[in-house]
């Protein structure tokens, strides 16, 4: 029996280890945002920009909804 409780005292304290980790990752994110905010804010035109392409062929490309709903209107079954 003394065998187990000494295990479980040799074993470490993950809670305060998960608060420690935290708290540095807490401050390594607000400096990551406070020092690269100009850089983020600079490239979000080109973001926007590069995301056009993306949302133009997950839309369906060219014709989009309209050509369906002519078909459909028509009565055209291809």
């Amino acid at each position: 029996m003394s065998d187990e409780h000494a295990a479980h005292r040799a074993a470490p304290r993950w809670g305060m280890s998960k608060w420690i980790f935290l708290g540095f990752a807490a401050i390594a994110g607000f400096f990551l945002v406070t020092e690269h905010t100009a850089h983020v804010l600079g490239a979000l035109p080109w973001l926007l920009l590069a995301l056009c392409p993306l949302m133009h062929f997950m839309h369906g490309g060219h014709g989009g909804h309209g050509a369906q709903r002519d078909q459909a209107e028509s009565g055209d079954k291809r």
